[in-house]
């Protein structure tokens, strides 16, 4: 998720060479049976593909591992070798338009920025419609709205990331500016429940299992919902399609074949989430990514129910998304000048997926 600056994109092009061979191998964080999986794959003679995901544990961020333990890429002919970004990290964006991965699991958003700093990357498959987040604020403040952050810390995945702008977004909604408010990158999980926990913040945002935990141990509460389509409606204006899977343009028209395998993997996946339950999916997943510090596998579902509505059936790009995305990003001054906005994204993969499917899209 975390958008990184150009002097971060700029360092991660230096040292892309040195770190293409870490990002290639799977997650640590990825279970054991995608690991042989992607081996199987490999020996079988597919197509591999590296994909970083911006934290491949969070629930906004499922269809990735799903697609994998589901069997997916492998069925549809790719090896698709995941991993995920690590705090304090090069992001999955930048790692991805550096070179060292051929594909991001990331917000849509980072297209447009990447556009807007002369760089062409492409959303070549939509996943969600909706950002999945909460601004969750401590029970002892008494916030209700940003009309109350002024002055206040406020914590973020990461200073640039996608909460860092849609916090930035909510803020000048009640005409503060980023003077008027502290951010704080405290990550999500652990990180995050413990800053609100001891003070350090007093609102942030984040997405589950980490709202589920900080309700749970009573630090705080939900004030703003961005986890579904209406939430976004509500406070962004439109449907905003978050997370996707982001990759070079030039890759892209390199590696057609390739992509499309990688799409209808993804797309065969959004379908059986819309067509299977809350415990069907966390049954599918990881033990460790459903179970454990952070929450329990009957909490894991339970908020994957309230929050499922996020996800989309067919993988297409919301037609009224990325004018509201790019709105937003306008509104907070991060694009200044023209955007061709046809050239941050397709539709054709995800369209010939479904039609394999045998789904209109």
């Amino acid at each position: 998720m975390p958008k990184r600056s150009s002097v971060a994109i700029a360092a991660a092009l230096a040292g892309a060479a040195v770190l293409a061979a870490c990002s290639s191998s799977p997650s640590s964080s990825s279970s054991s049976g995608s690991t042989a999986s992607a081996s199987n794959a490999a020996a079988a003679g597919l197509p591999t593909v590296t994909l970083m995901v911006g934290g491949i544990d969070k629930q906004i961020y499922l269809p990735y591992q799903l697609a994998q333990d589901l069997g997916y890429y492998k069925k549809y002919g790719v090896n698709v070798q995941l991993s995920t970004e690590q705090q304090g990290g090069v992001g999955a964006e930048t790692a991805m338009v550096s070179g060292q991965v051929d594909m991001a699991g990331a917000w849509y958003v980072h297209a447009i920025d990447f556009q807007a700093k002369g760089k062409n990357v492409v959303d070549v498959v939509q996943l969600s419609g909706a950002p999945g987040e909460r601004e969750m604020c401590g029970k002892s403040t008494g916030i209700t709205s940003p009309a109350q952050w002024k002055g206040k810390n406020l914590g973020v995945t990461d200073i640039g990331s996608g909460t860092d702008e849609l916090t930035l977004y909510l803020a000048a909604r009640y005409h503060l500016t980023s003077k008027d408010i502290s951010r704080v990158a405290v990550g999500a999980g652990p990180t995050f429940v413990a800053a609100m926990q001891h003070g350090r913040i007093a609102c942030g945002m984040t997405t589950q299992p980490t709202v589920g935990a900080i309700q749970s141990q009573g630090v705080g509460t939900s004030v703003i919902n961005l986890a579904t389509t209406s939430g976004a409606q509500q406070w962004l204006g439109g449907a905003y399609p978050a997370a996707g899977v982001l990759a070079r343009a030039d890759w892209v028209a390199s590696h057609q074949a390739v992509v499309q395998k990688v799409v209808d993997a993804l797309v065969a996946t959004m379908h059986w989430i819309s067509t299977h339950s809350a415990a069907d999916i966390a049954n599918a997943m990881p033990p460790a990514f459903v179970s454990n510090g952070l929450t329990t596998k009957a909490a894991y579902i339970a908020e994957l129910a309230q929050d499922k509505g996020q996800f989309l059936p067919d993988g297409m790009m919301p037609s009224n998304g990325p004018p509201t995305v790019l709105a937003i990003e306008k509104f907070i001054g991060n694009v200044t000048g023209p955007i061709n906005l046809a050239g941050t994204y397709t539709n054709q993969y995800a369209i010939a997926a479904n039609k394999l499917e045998g789904f209109s899209s």
